[in-house]
């Protein structure tokens, strides 16, 4: 049933409302509901969801979502220090696992930024690291959208993230999958007024 007032918002046999593209695929569902928009200030936590936005890139991220326990085991699990150290043997059998994205630019510039997070942590230069650098970049407010459309695909604080984790030699870290990371993992709060997951994560009053 969709809520009156919003077409947006689809309220579930449960009566909460969430935005349609939460409301049908249960696995969807179950992410909306648990972990998008949740605080995530762990470095693998960051990395790994780092790393599966680059994978999502032309992709829907209901592609991604299932194939995660696969991409969990292919990369060890995101630990960054193991995915470091992954050269081209490690780089061949990723290419012929068919149940991840096989993507030969994706893997390189996802060793590659496992290498940069451990750089991050080990100059010091930066407080708290790769999680550390992410979070400094939270904006003063969040949007409060009502409607999908009003939600922005960047903003500021995304593109100047990107700069600068490029800076650091990050790679697929463009401003609108920076913004993505930054809904993903509670930076921001971008629920849609109404749903039942707004204001959840504590970030956010």
């Amino acid at each position: 049933m969709t809520e009156p007032d919003n077409p947006d918002l689809v309220v579930g046999d449960d009566g909460l409302a969430r935005p349609a593209w939460a409301a049908t695929d249960p696995l969807l569902r179950e992410y909306y509901d648990t972990e998008w928009g949740m605080p995530v200030r762990d470095e693998r936590g960051v990395f790994e969801r780092l790393s599966l936005e680059a994978f999502q890139s032309g992709l829907s991220w209901a592609t991604i979502l299932r194939k995660r326990p696969a991409f969990r085991d292919a990369f060890s699990g995101f630990d960054p220090e193991m995915v470091a150290g992954f050269g081209d043997e490690d780089v061949a059998r990723l290419l012929s696992n068919a149940a991840i994205v096989r993507n030969r630019a994706k893997i390189l510039a996802t060793i590659a930024n496992a290498r940069a997070t451990l750089r991050l942590r080990e100059t010091g230069n930066v407080a708290g690291g790769l999680a550390g650098l992410v979070w400094s970049y939270r904006p003063e407010s969040t949007p409060r959208p009502h409607r999908l459309a009003d939600i922005p695909t960047q903003s500021p604080q995304s593109a100047a993230l990107s700069r600068e984790l490029k800076r650091h030699g990050f790679r697929f870290v463009g401003p609108t999958t920076m913004h993505a990371l930054m809904e993903a993992i509670g930076i921001i709060d971008t629920h849609l007024v109404g749903s039942h997951r707004l204001g959840t994560s504590g970030v956010w009053g």
